[in-house]
């Protein structure tokens, strides 16, 4: 292995459980916030927003800049905030300081990604950019369910001193193993059509959406559904990442296979089930304990394998559609940011005005919309566009 391409790992998986790092003790943040849970939710789309509003911007602003300074400053600033989010004196303070990590978190992805397919052979880039990629699945079967237990024990505000510490970690590796990494000058007068990227994106921003929907507010989801709180919650969230990793080896096969259209309409069909089983949940239509438990992480693994089943084949719809341009790929990692910013807020809404059975209801809305506008608009097969001089 690598030990630059897993240094990089790290940071995405520490910037993956940043984002989640409070998903499981955030209604015993809300409470001691003086805030409700809907509310507090809106910490993960602050977080989200940023990432997806300035990622461009600053990813167009740094574009020359060493790829390796660059995350080594994302990381020392996402350490230090997170530990200024531990000390947080109230909810206001701490969402401005969830956006400085949102910010950090902007310019480390992409930083990392270049990085990547930059420190190997281009016969080996695509391995090494999945596996940058792979620190988010770790942070689901690692990181997050971490800060649920750590939160659990120790109150929330440990959890953003965890997250302070994974990203140090990661600070350290970057600094000690990552050697200096300039990205090459782009083709003069190069150019790409995105309208038919724009039913891609589409999907992306609606397969996020539904999932954090649920993922969000998966502490009151487990609680009304399955009857699970505090650090057993930790051990749901695990399931999302046993899902995350299912779903990771059939979509790199699918897309290996150039499967497109019909793949993706069985993951958004996959979604509908999983919300559909949150929602038999949620109205108790399981008698309580196991049985309600099993229907409940049955549902968080089906949704998390269709998500992560879809990634890699629209990854590769987009790449051959906008033959390799970068900011194709940059701007579906924005749409990604987006569609996490609507399911937070979309969920907090539903929790406020539905209580918990309307979060995976609202979840059910945006996977048919998405089963749908695949059905409609993304062709069979990826037609190439030309990049090169207008």
């Amino acid at each position: 292995m690598n030990p630059r391409i897993l240094v990089l790992t790290l940071s995405t998986f520490a910037f993956g459980s940043t984002a989640f790092i409070f998903a499981g003790v955030l209604e015993t943040m809300a409470g001691d916030l003086g805030v409700t849970t809907a509310v507090a939710g809106q910490l993960q789309t602050s977080y989200v927003l940023i990432s997806a509003l300035l990622g461009p911007v600053m990813a167009w602003m740094l574009g020359r800049a060493d790829r390796k300074l660059l995350l080594v400053a994302a990381l020392v600033v996402g350490a230090l905030a997170n530990l200024a989010c531990a000390l947080a004196p109230n909810f206001h303070v701490l969402l401005v300081l969830r956006s400085v990590v949102g910010l950090a978190a902007a310019i480390a992805g992409p930083a990392a990604s270049v990085a990547a397919a930059a420190l190997v052979p281009p016969e080996r880039r695509g391995s090494a950019v999945a596996m940058v990629m792979g620190g988010m699945t770790m942070a689901f079967v690692i990181g997050i369910p971490l800060g649920s237990f750590v939160g659990a024990h120790f109150g929330w505000r440990s959890t953003f001193v965890l997250a302070a510490v994974l990203t140090g970690i990661a600070f350290v590796g970057v600094a000690a193993l990552m050697p200096s990494v300039r990205p090459s000058p782009p083709a003069p007068g190069s150019r790409i059509a995105f309208s038919p990227l724009l039913p891609l994106y589409a999907a992306t921003f609606l397969s996020f959406a539904a999932n954090m929907t649920v993922n969000l507010f998966i502490a009151p989801v487990v609680r009304v559904g399955a009857g699970v709180t505090g650090a057993e919650v930790g051990l749901f969230q695990m399931v999302i990442g046993l899902g995350s990793i299912a779903g990771l080896y059939l979509g790199g096969r699918a897309g290996d296979r150039g499967e497109g259209k019909e793949w993706l309409m069985v993951c958004f069909l996959g979604q509908l089930v999983a919300m559909s089983l949150h929602l038999a949940a949620t109205h108790h239509l399981t008698p309580p304990g196991l049985p309600s438990q099993l229907l409940v992480a049955l549902a968080i693994l089906t949704a998390s394998t269709s998500l992560f089943s879809l990634m890699p084949v629209l990854s590769s719809r987009i790449i051959q559609t906008s033959q390799g341009a970068p900011i194709a790929m940059a701007l579906n990692g924005s749409v990604n940011s987006m569609g996490q910013a609507l399911g937070s807020a979309v969920g907090g809404f539903a929790l406020a005005t539905l209580g918990v059975p309307g979060i995976p209801l609202s979840a059910i809305f945006i996977s048919v919309t998405g089963l749908a506008l695949t059905a409609l608009f993304i062709p069979r097969r990826a037609s190439p566009e030309p990049v090169g001089p207008p």
